[in-house]
């Protein structure tokens, strides 16, 4: 059995492990969580206004090629939906959290 929270220890196993105090946490060197977050969200919003302005385009006789509109309205809307799943787990989890008694 491994040990990825590192609480059992190689001479006295649990018990040790409990008396010892905890370790500080390890730096990590790549990014965070709301890093990459807020680079998807960036990412989905540039999708979006390219999808508009692809649409707008269209409307206004400056662009011919549906197929193009279509790809970019796709790619949007499929960039959305992946970004909003996340949303709802994140969602879930935190409700999860908080009805977990203390």
């Amino acid at each position: 059995m491994s040990d990825p929270v590192g609480l059992i220890g190689a001479s006295g196993g649990m018990q040790d492990a409990q008396r010892a105090s905890p370790q500080p946490a390890k730096p990590h060197d790549g990014p965070t969580f709301k890093d990459l977050l807020i680079k998807n969200i960036d990412e989905v919003n540039k999708l979006q206004q390219d999808a508009t302005r692809a649409v707008e385009d269209l409307a206004a006789g400056r662009r011919d090629d549906i197929e193009g509109v279509l790809l970019a309205t796709a790619k949007a809307d499929t960039a959305f939906k992946a970004l909003q799943a996340t949303r709802n787990k994140v969602v879930e989890a935190y409700q999860e959290i908080q009805r977990m008694p203390v």
